[in-house]
């Protein structure tokens, strides 16, 4: 577990996100990451788990509030710009390029680095991590199976090398099987490469035995904030999310 008292890799400071005619998707949400540290994101659907990774990522404007990197304010920075700072998001639903064969998806996945040598470290390490996309790695992005698509879409972002990768519900609608092998490569990262991780998750026992701590983020607002082993054992979480 990163140090309590280690400076913020990520930190979200008052967040205010609205829709439409001023309809707030957050309200106030702040949130930090360390360096090394996983985290992860719970709540109901609606409630804004997707509307502030989005955020973090520059895909959303906040009317207030800001979002602050590595020691950095971060607000004015345009979403194709932050890959550059270490950030990295995997999509609800994967966005691949589902016509592009699984190398040509991880070779745009390092767009923002066209060093040949950097290239062919991370596609080491990617297949190391994910051998079956070695496998596959001249098929069509569109006929991998959901739990595959999972892993290249996983696998695209770490083409950046980042520092601090976003997940958002990484298991939806995978079989058992291969959201298992996706959250062992998780925990491999967390060790190995002291990667910062920020998930949101609906597999909520799943989610806080990967993460050092966890948020819980209800109609756009933080409702509580603990160590992970505190939120499985909190009488919100049992009932809410894991129906005890």
């Amino acid at each position: 577990m990163a140090p309590a008292a280690e400076a913020p890799l990520l930190e979200a400071r008052e967040l205010h996100v609205a829709y439409g005619a001023g309809v707030r998707a957050l309200q106030g949400v702040s949130v930090r990451v360390a360096p090394g540290e996983v985290v992860a994101l719970v709540g109901a659907n609606g409630a804004g788990k997707t509307t502030l990774l989005k955020t973090l990522a520059g895909l959303l404007t906040p009317v207030a509030g800001e979002v602050w990197f590595d020691g950095r304010r971060i607000d004015d920075v345009p979403a194709p710009d932050r890959p550059r700072l270490g950030m990295a998001l995997v999509p609800e639903g994967r966005r691949l390029f589902s016509r592009l064969t699984v190398a040509e998806n991880l070779a745009l996945g390092a767009f923002t680095n066209a060093d040949p040598a950097h290239r062919r470290r991370m596609l080491e390490r990617v297949w190391e991590l994910f051998p079956v996309l070695s496998a596959r790695a001249g098929q069509r992005a569109g006929t991998l199976s959901g739990g595959e698509g999972q892993m290249l879409a996983i696998a695209r972002a770490l083409m950046l090398r980042p520092r601090f990768l976003m997940l958002d519900e990484p298991s939806l609608g995978i079989m058992p099987r291969l959201v298992d092998a996706i959250l062992d490569v998780l925990r491999r990262l967390h060790r190995e490469e002291r990667l910062a991780i920020f998930l949101v998750e609906q597999n909520v026992p799943a989610a806080l035995d990967l993460a050092d701590r966890g948020y819980v983020l209800q109609t756009g607002r933080i409702v509580l904030e603990a160590p992970s082993r505190d939120l499985l054992a909190s009488d919100l979480v049992r009932k809410a999310y894991l129906g005890l």
